[in-house]
């Protein structure tokens, strides 16, 4: 019983982080209350897993650093700020020892959404595109943000398996 509750905790990271992904892609919305639930998950899942006072403490280290980095990213345009506090929910969660493979997943998957797109948006390919829901043809419109949650999706749910908090299940 106390594994399949350990295991059902577990889940909440990656399905919000992909229902994140979803929504972004989407609506270019990551709604607040995403990153609210992972942010508030976590001590639970770590505690019923078994996680280390100092192991949590380091993973909220992390965190605070990610959402620095995705503050300064915001800053400067590079994301929007609902993907500043996904990036810092989902670091929360992966802590140092997957933060190396997160950081070079979510790079990889938001330059390969950004190019993708780009060849989407591009003049020579746009008559070809299929018209579909209204979320689909907003996200080809030449012009438009890059829903970079989709990436960080990536990144997290390639990261997870590497997780501390992972192994501990």
């Amino acid at each position: 019983m106390i594994h399949a509750i350990q295991t059902l905790l577990m889940l909440v990271f990656p399905v919000l982080v992909v229902v994140a992904a979803l929504r972004d892609a989407t609506s270019y919305t990551i709604p607040n209350w995403i990153s609210v639930a992972l942010v508030a998950a976590f001590p639970i899942a770590a505690l019923a897993v078994g996680t280390p006072l100092s192991m949590i403490g380091a993973d909220l280290g992390i965190g605070v650093i990610a959402l620095a980095l995705g503050m300064v990213m915001f800053a400067l345009g590079w994301i929007g700020g609902g993907d500043a506090k996904l990036f810092a929910a989902a670091a929360l969660w992966l802590g140092l020892s997957a933060a190396p493979t997160y950081l070079a997943v979510v790079g990889i998957a938001g330059g390969a959404l950004a190019v993708g797109l780009l060849a989407l948006r591009s003049a020579y390919v746009q008559p070809f595109m299929p018209r579909g829901p209204a979320w689909f043809v907003r996200l080809i419109k030449p012009g438009e943000n890059v829903p970079y949650g989709v990436a960080i999706a990536v990144g997290a749910l390639a990261a997870f398996p590497g997780s501390a908090l992972f192994a501990h299940i």
